[in-house]
């Protein structure tokens, strides 16, 4: 007797190969039999007409501080996840002393864009050590699986101290310091080793990141606590001073380079088209071609969409923030604000004033919002209203400027009405990265690479501006399905994408595809009305603080190890996830 059977539905198994029809049995956790005239089970799920995939898996997720709060891990787990990967560039909250629990959550806050509210009335800091850090993750329930990469910034802050937060190198003793703990930690079965350097991020006091600087000798010297191992990854997010010239681009590659060279270890960096050099991705494509070439299993981090912001009067970002006027009634609730800027008075006063600056010293705002607000005709020109069901791969003459042209109004009145709209609830989305062209051909350039895996969702991040962790089911939907504007992907390669290359990658040999003897997480997917809702603002965090969310209909079942624990879009209530420790669940299939 199988615990449960999922019948008729066309398996698509992770392999990338063609999908087939056929019944899947479940026992004990684990996928016992696929094939037909399996026998009986406990509970059998009908999927005819539906494709059964592996649960999908990502790899680039911040649910550090949530993870020790939260058991359900939305949004993740309305979009067919069931692992889901945490520490990425750099930061997190492991090791850390009691004295800098302060230094971690402004990090935090900062650069990944989490209330810091909520992580300081959330966070339980039931540990030290990253050891410590991963067995009060361990204790938790919750509905899907996580793994965590030891974060270099409180790596740094650990042993570095206030030398850390100062940019300050690190000496020949604190290399080895933090070289040891991680190997601890890996051993303890950290799944890899994570630096930030992008100069985009900040504290939430506008201070630099503590990895952000740090030199080619500190990163290969941590590299090197992989050496002995047969498990782990490397992963770096830089935006390769890209800024500064060529020669300081050509530095900051070598340095990343000699960083994934040191570990031995597959290495993996995001990788985005960005208007200001809009045909860099194409050279860090030929670099990590030939650093593969040299023997190192390197890939890049590709988003299937826009890397984009929502703005709107309850989003961290808006337009009209830096207003002398708006700033007057910044602090009333959403409701009162609205009623304000309805008043026709207060509306003439507001368009006829700019923006003060918003970034600077002590401020956590990027200098990039400053710049957008001086050059937002131009920037308008990428404001769109994603609409229902979300269109995030829209033509330039549905952007809010191409509107006001044709409409005979002001720009900046058009934004202001848009955002007004539902009562202020209403969202503008502004594809920063990845739509120069204002459509997604890139994209899909950069998908198609063999190097490339899919990445970037920042699950758990950025709560206050995007909700990529739908990203999943963009894949399926967009990709495979609803795209008009040119070529789209098979759904093959989309399932694999999703979850055996993922699996391949990471080095999870029992998971990421459907085949006896594998962990049992299985999507069961309505593909034909499968379909992302628009994001939505909820005050569910900690402390009362809120976050974008973002639903999807067409998951008939989400289950991990056995247990359904979505079906038909609602949480069963099912608590089967756990900590995967790498090095120490390798299970291999028949």
């Amino acid at each position: 007797m199988y615990d449960l059977k999922i019948t008729g539905g066309t398996i698509h198994d992770g392999s990338g190969g063609e999908g087939r029809v056929a019944d899947i049995a479940v026992k004990d956790g684990r996928i016992a039999a696929i094939g037909t005239d399996l026998g009986e089970a406990k509970r059998t799920l009908d999927a005819s007409g539906r494709i059964v995939t592996p649960g999908f898996i990502d790899i680039h997720t911040h649910y550090d501080g949530q993870a020790s709060w939260d058991e359900e891990l939305r949004p993740s787990i309305y979009h067919g996840v069931t692992t889901a990967v945490m520490g990425n560039c750099g930061v997190g909250f492991a090791p850390v002393r009691e004295a800098d629990h302060d230094k971690l959550i402004k990090l935090m806050e900062g650069v990944e864009d989490i209330p810091g509210t909520a992580l300081y009335e959330g966070l339980t800091w039931e540990w030290e050590s990253f050891p410590e850090y991963m067995d009060a993750l361990a204790k938790m329930p919750r509905t899907i699986d996580i793994a965590a990469m030891v974060p270099h910034d409180p790596l740094r802050v650990y042993v570095m101290g206030d030398r850390a937060v100062f940019s300050e190198p690190a000496n020949d003793d604190d290399i080895a310091t933090m070289r040891r703990l991680t190997r601890e930690a890996l051993e303890a079965g950290a799944i890899g080793f994570a630096t930030g350097r992008s100069d985009v991020h900040k504290t939430a006091d506008g201070d630099w990141t503590p990895s952000s600087e740090s030199t080619r000798d500190e990163l290969t010297g941590i590299a090197r606590a992989f050496e002995g191992l047969g498990h782990g990854v490397v992963q770096a997010v830089s935006d390769f001073n890209l800024e500064r010239g060529e020669q300081d681009f050509d530095e900051e590659w070598e340095i990343i380079a000699d960083y994934a060279k040191a570990s031995g270890r597959p290495f993996s960096f995001s990788l985005m088209q960005r208007d200001f050099a809009p045909d860099q991705w194409k050279k860090l494509i030929g670099l990590t071609e030939k650093l593969k070439a040299e023997g190192v299993d390197a890939r890049m981090q590709v988003a299937p969409r826009a890397i984009g912001v929502f703005l709107g009067f309850n989003c961290t970002f808006h337009p009209f923030m830096g207003y002398p006027s708006y700033k007057t009634i910044a602090h009333l609730p959403l409701d009162q604000r609205v009623a304000k800027m309805k008043e026709p008075a207060f509306k003439a006063q507001i368009l006829s004033e700019k923006t003060d600056k918003l970034s600077g010293p002590g401020s956590s705002v990027p200098p990039l919002a400053d710049l957008l607000m001086e050059h937002i005709e131009m920037v308008a020109e990428k404001f769109f209203q994603l609409g229902d069901p979300p269109d995030y791969e829209q033509p330039p003459e549905r952007s809010l400027a191409a509107r006001a042209r044709e409409n005979g109004v002001p720009l900046m009145e058009m934004v202001y009405d848009t955002l007004l709209e539902r009562d202020g609830q209403e969202l503008i989305y502004l594809p920063l990265y990845n739509y120069t062209e204002l459509n997604y051909d890139n994209v899909l350039e950069m998908m198609e690479h063999p190097q490339a895996l899919y990445g970037l969702s920042d699950g758990g991040a950025h709560v206050g501006t995007v909700c990529d962790a739908s990203m999943p089911t963009y894949m399926l939907t967009h990709w495979t399905r609803d795209r008009t504007r040119g070529r789209r992907l098979t759904l093959e390669k989309v399932v694999r994408m999703l979850t055996g290359a993922q699996a391949d990658y990471l080095g999870m040999t029992d998971r990421g595809y459907l085949r006896a003897g594998m962990k049992a997480d299985i999507n069961i997917i309505d593909l034909d009305n499968l379909q992302s809702e628009p994001p939505h603002m909820e005050k569910d965090l900690p402390a009362g603080g809120q976050r974008l969310l973002q639903g999807a209909r067409g998951y008939d079942a989400t289950i991990v190890s056995g247990e359904i624990v979505m079906e038909k879009g609602r949480l069963t209530g099912a608590r089967p996830g756990t900590l995967y420790r790498a090095g120490q669940m390798a299970v291999a299939a028949e």
